[in-house]
């Protein structure tokens, strides 16, 4: 029996033993695809300039891809590369048979047009959604590879017996990598879903109704623990300088019934599923069933 004074906390929904499942499968996918073919999936990806962030963030998927067998192939290019240099490099890749995904790290130097570069990767090769025409099919709920961070998202929350249909999920962020994808899966399970961002007026009063919270921003602690809805599903997309999320993560723990904490949440659950897709993907190209 708790005593008046404590209080409790939310259940941490950690991405880490998921993730680890879901390397495993890779690993033994990636096995037989050699096996049967003689040929190893392979990821490319593109790093355009010099951010700490990202390259750290290459660092990591380079690792997971090493660790399930796959091939992992690096393209950098100068802070000052132009949109028809990255158009011409990522087209090489597309046009190249031993590689079968193509990652764009985000961010790119405001001087290149990203979505000039992301249009030029075909669909089969699009491992991270980031395609018009892999957005309108997932939109649609046709078959296409769904951006990794809300699919992986969704995976966390599907193995945490969280029920979607009919919830209010509130989606805090808009961008076409996070944000927009996420509110079609909630939507394609039958969660009404309220998508707002950093200037949607009354948005602590928002996040207020929301059963299930996914914040994506990218504004260190912008989420105040007072604006979660007791027992809660929150989810924290973000990732700031000093290992912190979106969310005032000790604040929310208070209030919301389980919380992913910032690292160890969202981070794995997106390299794991990146690295999956890949794997799927090569399936795919190569015409094999296993």
């Amino acid at each position: 029996m708790l005593c008046m004074s404590e209080k409790r906390l939310a259940k941490l929904m950690k991405g880490s033993a998921l993730a680890s499942q879901i390397l495993d499968s890779a690993r033994e996918k990636i096995a037989t695809i050699r096996q049967k073919t003689g040929v190893t999936p392979c990821l490319a990806t593109v790093l355009v300039g010099d951010d700490e962030s990202s390259a750290v963030y290459v660092r990591m998927k380079r690792k997971r891809c090493d660790d399930v067998g796959m091939t992992s192939l690096l393209i950098k290019l100068p802070r000052e590369t132009t949109t028809d240099t990255l158009v011409a490099e990522v087209t090489k890749l597309a046009n190249d048979a031993s590689v079968h995904g193509i990652l764009i790290q985000h961010p790119v130097p405001r001087s290149v047009d990203k979505r000039a570069a992301f249009e030029t990767i075909p669909l089969l090769k699009d491992v991270d959604g980031v395609t018009s025409e892999a957005m309108g099919r997932l939109i649609l709920g046709m078959p296409a590879f769904p951006a990794c961070t809300p699919a992986g998202i969704m995976r966390l929350l599907i193995d945490h017996n969280v029920e979607f249909d009919g919830a209010h999920a509130v989606v805090i962020g808009r961008s076409p990598i996070i944000g927009r994808p996420m509110a079609s899966m909630l939507i394609n399970v039958h969660a009404t879903v309220t998508l707002c961002h950093s200037r949607t007026r009354d948005l602590p009063d928002i996040v207020r109704q929301a059963d299930i919270l996914i914040a994506a921003v990218g504004k260190s602690r912008f989420v105040q623990g007072d604006w979660i809805k007791e027992g809660a599903i929150v989810v924290d997309a973000g990732y700031n300088v000093g290992n912190v999320g979106d969310v005032d993560f000790e604040a929310a723990m208070e209030r919301a019934g389980m919380i992913t904490p910032v690292p160890g949440g969202v981070g794995p659950m997106t390299i794991a599923t990146l690295i999956e897709q890949t794997a799927d993907a090569a399936v795919e190209q190569l015409g094999i069933s296993l």
